[in-house]
């Protein structure tokens, strides 16, 4: 792994009283990543961590005033790790490059890392298909419906998988935000379908790397179980034609996974 700070030239807003960090971890997000970083901009520190970019990402997240920083990830939690590293606020605010903070939670944020006596806070997420709010289904690996995205320095840990690193807290679980972050997760369906098929490989790299790839009956039963949480428990078919993909995607996703871990070398 190879790393470089981009901070060099540049001013930086870097003080010795920087209540709150937003740390992003971006590849290739120049056309999503000024949307994003407009939304962060009550931060008092914002780090972006671009991560094998070949277009005009960390331009934007410099020109913006972000502390950025260049290298080569093959794990997705060694990455965030990094990222995390190089926060210096108390609290931070963890966001992907496809997520928005709006005004609403922006305040509430600030409101509660001034009084909370808790280590970190769930976020509760809208997750969007192009211009359509999905709400319900989300989950089993596919798709977020929370997360614990607000925390004190030094107090979240990524595991080291490739996809949907496990992730570790030292401290106190606080109470969960009112207002959502907004993700714009998927352009439409065919963006869903590339996404099933990123996530299968990288998993499957997971799955090989530890040696216990699974069983067929096991990820067949895993399938139908999948199915029946996004769908029908997290209400999944309110959602129409939409719900139902997800629930197919995230039904999917352990098969395709054995699949590839089984059969392809790499």
């Amino acid at each position: 792994m190879k790393t470089s700070n981009s901070e060099i030239g540049q001013q930086t807003n870097v003080t010795d009283d920087i209540q709150l960090s937003v740390v992003i971890v971006a590849h290739n997000e120049e056309n999503r990543l000024a949307s994003c970083l407009a939304h962060v901009a009550f931060a008092d520190e914002i780090i972006v961590v671009c991560d094998k970019c070949t277009d005009r990402t960390e331009q934007i997240a410099s020109d913006a005033g972000a502390r950025t920083f260049t290298g080569s990830w093959m794990i997705e939690g060694e990455r965030r790790n990094f990222a995390l590293a190089q926060a210096s606020g108390d609290w931070i605010l963890e966001v992907d490059a496809d997520e928005h903070v709006s005004a609403e939670l922006a305040s509430e944020i600030r409101k509660v890392i001034a009084s909370s006596p808790y280590d970190y806070h769930q976020l509760l997420v809208d997750n969007y298909i192009g211009d359509r709010l999905v709400r319900h289904g989300w989950g089993a690996s596919f798709g977020k419906p929370g997360y614990a995205g607000l925390f004190r320095r030094g107090v979240k840990h990524w595991g080291p998988q490739r996809v949907h690193p496990a992730v570790t807290f030292a401290g106190r679980k606080g109470f969960e935000l009112q207002h959502r972050v907004r993700h714009y997760v998927d352009r439409n369906i065919s963006d869903m379908i590339r996404r099933l098929d990123s996530y299968s490989t990288a998993r499957a790299a997971d799955l090989r790397d530890s040696g216990k790839i699974g069983s067929f009956s096991n990820n067949l039963r895993r399938m139908f179980s999948r199915f029946f949480k996004c769908y029908v428990r997290r209400k999944g078919y309110k959602e129409g034609g939409m719900g139902f993909m997800v629930a197919i995607c995230a039904a999917l996703f352990p098969m395709i996974s054995y699949l590839k871990a089984r059969y392809e070398d790499n």
